[in-house]
């Protein structure tokens, strides 16, 4: 194992399990100091310059403060393309491009499309990537998450319109319609904070995080609501859902007079999105 390797192993394995602190290392190696990957498993060591060396105690000290590596990088992989995060947006998660897969094989490529809290852009701009037909539409109500979203939309090409709405607050307009609303917003309660790891809790955007604990389903049940106007008959509601309240979830959809509301499972066999039909 190379001297660089080693270093930085010992640096972060204080703050983090022993495979957790490979993969940063070999991030920290490959994808940001630019070693090959070749070289980093023989146990080559790097030659650094100073500018390196003090690049490298930078990003070693921010992830001792369990900043996540992907605000460091400035960057974050889903479904495929690279997609521009900061502290502002969410980081995308794995469950999240399930949920894409998912509607990638059931939605129309004709059909127009609103995401509901864009946050970095992830569903809508895949979306729109890979149903390049589909009219996609996402709203945040976030200037700096829209600015993220809007900065990744140029960067990857794709041709979703942004709009800043309070979907709290927003009257449907009578002329929109939309074929299908997704929605990843927040759903974590505040109980849950304490369970929660340091990385997301000290870094991530509350924002986008915490619903109160005595309604869990504040921003399904408006979402649900608008939905009613929104959408055209027949038309898709796709949810990521806290995996505590799926039932609760698909009980409120039906009282609110949606047909075919049903649970689905990620792929750790979770609880994790709910999909209903106006």
């Amino acid at each position: 194992m190379s001297t660089t390797i080693s270093y930085v192993r010992s640096r972060l394995q204080p703050f983090y399990s022993r495979q957790e602190a490979a993969n940063l290392t070999r991030i920290i190696c490959c994808e940001i100091l630019g070693q090959r990957s070749v070289d980093y498993y023989v146990g080559k060591d790097m030659i650094l310059s100073s500018n390196e060396e003090q690049e490298l105690e930078t990003i070693i000290s921010r992830l001792c403060k369990f900043e996540p590596i992907q605000y460091i990088q400035g960057f974050a992989r889903f479904g495929g393309r690279t997609f521009k995060v900061t502290p502002d947006v969410l980081i995308p998660r794995p469950e999240t491009e399930e949920l894409v897969e998912r509607m990638l094989k059931e939605v129309s490529p004709t059909s127009r499309i609103l995401d509901i809290g864009t946050g970095s852009g992830c569903i809508a701009i895949t979306l729109s990537k890979e149903l390049p037909e589909a009219e996609v539409t996402a709203w945040d109500v976030s200037d700096k998450a829209m600015l993220c979203a809007q900065e990744n939309n140029v960067l990857l090409d794709a041709k979703v319109c942004f709009e800043k709405r309070d979907v709290l607050t927003y009257q449907p307009d009578a002329q929109a319609r939309y074929d299908v609303i997704v929605s990843n917003p927040p759903y974590v309660t505040d109980s849950e904070r304490k369970d929660m790891e340091r990385n997301v809790l000290d870094w991530e955007p509350s924002l986008a995080l915490f619903v109160p604990d005595d309604d869990p389903l504040r921003f399904y049940r408006r979402i649900a609501d608008i939905g009613q106007g929104l959408l055209v008959s027949g038309g898709a509601l796709y949810f990521e859902i806290n995996r505590a309240f799926g039932a609760e979830t698909v009980a409120m959809l039906r009282h609110q007079g949606y047909s075919e509301a049903y649970i689905e499972k990620d792929i750790s066999g979770n609880d994790r999105f709910v999909i209903a039909r106006k």
